[in-house]
């Protein structure tokens, strides 16, 4: 028998064993690859020029082995978009690379429909795709901002500005870093090169080198017991059973109580998934982020990290999610979206909210599932803002009632986040409304009430002020 069949018999026995495909199995042995291929970075010879080349063949070898040769040829089309635009015009780069990545993201999200084959156990090259789309668009406009003037520019804008076009070497290097580009975290083109060269907040100094060995037992040892949960949970809940007969026969609080159950399943995946990658990051000393001012001192490592578990399952509000759940691709949108939507001199408001929440549901692929998750999104964080502003309307004297105004935020947060969740995971139109339809639109019905209370109440601040003032 031929050793290739062999080897494949050997991973559809062992895939098998944890429920997962063979391809999805081959990516978690490639994706888990990356953490001793991140600690060897920390010892290889010959300066920066040589860390580069180990990042960039290292990255490009791990995703040929996850999802084949195809997968760096897309890789390369985004890189030599976004270096092109950079090197042939530096003024419009930014907005070049954006709507040229993110449309070859879109056309490969739809032609391999990656959607529905994660949704049946699958996996494809889109989703690091999704990674290096965030990364060249920052770079692209990072070095746009290099050549503008400083008063123009914000503190972020300022802090990873580019005024040198990278090498070929190095650009290459910083999209497909030691695999980084399978799950993120996204970092910054200053950051990535300060890193190499050991300038910024890894030059060497009188402070002792960060030790990693704390941070990745601890981050290995939760991806570990996020990935025990996930096989424990999913198959008790699978989401197939949202719109059956048995499931349709259940009360309203039974149906809502497993969508709660089928959302926090899934969670515990991505869980599994970013633990995995804090700890890579953190070996290879990318996710140090600097030393507290405590004493004794101790390494921040917020660079590596892409979640915080119990921040996402006890959030206090809505407005507290986007700071707790897939961290930095949350300050990716910030920065590159919703900042540079606001013109100078003006507040945001509901408009670069939606804005944001609808690039990051394209950018996730063109599924109605998505888009209306990300709408909801929207929703979501503004009515718990409305929350939030009638708690702060409310006398200091009333502790009591201020509790249950807080109380009920995380509430409403829980509630419209399980709802919403569904339409992310189910994808298709169809099923989307089948499943809020069962709980009669309720997540979408809350944000709106509160969002419609919270404008009744600003209307009528003024005229209480006024009162006062006369009295």
């Amino acid at each position: 028998m031929c050793p290739c069949l062999i080897d494949k018999m050997k991973m559809e026995e062992m895939a098998s064993m944890i429920g997962v495909s063979r391809p999805v199995f081959q990516f978690l042995l490639c994706f888990v690859a990356t953490i001793p291929v991140s600690l060897f970075h920390r010892f290889v010879p010959g300066g920066p020029t040589a860390k580069h080349l180990y990042a960039a063949t290292t990255g490009a070898g791990l995703s040929y082995m996850a999802f084949g040769l195809s997968s760096n040829l897309h890789f390369l089309v985004l890189i030599v978009i976004s270096y092109g635009s950079m090197t042939l015009c530096r003024k419009r780069c930014g907005l070049i690379t954006f709507f040229l990545a993110m449309g070859y993201l879109i056309a490969c999200h739809v032609y391999y429909m990656s959607g529905d084959l994660w949704k049946e156990g699958g996996i494809d090259a889109t989703g690091s795709m999704m990674v290096i789309t965030l990364k060249v668009i920052s770079c692209a406009f990072n070095y746009n901002d290099g050549s503008l003037k400083e008063r123009r520019l914000r503190d972020t804008q300022k802090k990873n500005r580019l005024f040198r076009l990278p090498s070929v070497i190095e650009y290459v290097a910083y999209c497909l870093c030691c695999g980084t580009h399978f799950a993120g975290p996204v970092y910054e083109m200053k950051d990535y090169l300060d890193w190499t060269q050991g300038k910024g907040i890894w030059t060497r100094s009188e402070k002792p080198s960060p030790s990693p060995i704390g941070p990745t037992v601890k981050a290995i040892l939760q991806a570990g017991l996020c990935m025990g949960v996930y096989l424990y949970l999913d198959p008790r809940y699978p989401l197939e059973r949202i719109g059956d007969p048995v499931y349709k026969s259940w009360g309203f609080i039974d149906r809502f109580s497993y969508q709660y159950m089928c959302s926090f399943s899934a969670r515990w995946k991505y869980y599994f998934i970013w633990s995995v990658s804090e700890a890579s990051m953190i070996l290879s000393g990318l996710g140090f982020s600097g030393w507290t001012n405590s004493v004794p001192i101790e390494a921040h490592w917020r660079g590596a990290k892409n979640v915080d578990i119990l921040g996402v399952e006890f959030a206090k509000s809505a407005v507290e999610i986007p700071l707790v759940w897939n961290i930095h691709v949350s300050t990716w949108l910030r920065h590159y979206v919703y900042d540079r939507l606001v013109q100078k001199g003006k507040r945001p408001g509901f408009f670069q909210l939606l804005a944001t929440q609808t690039v990051s549901a394209v950018w996730h692929g063109l599924y109605p599932g998505y888009i209306i998750f990300f709408v909801q999104s929207a929703l979501m964080i503004s009515g718990s803002k409305a929350i939030y502003r009638w708690h702060q309307s409310v006398s200091g004297g009333k502790r009591m009632f201020k509790k249950m105004i807080m109380l009920s935020n995380f509430a409403y947060t829980v509630i419209v986040l399980t709802y919403s969740s569904v339409g992310f995971m189910v994808l298709s139109l169809d099923e989307t409304i089948t499943a809020y339809e069962s709980v009669f639109y309720i997540g979408t019905i809350l944000p709106v009430v509160f969002i419609l209370f919270g404008s009744i109440m600003i209307k009528s601040k003024p005229h209480t002020s006024r009162a006062r003032k006369v009295k």
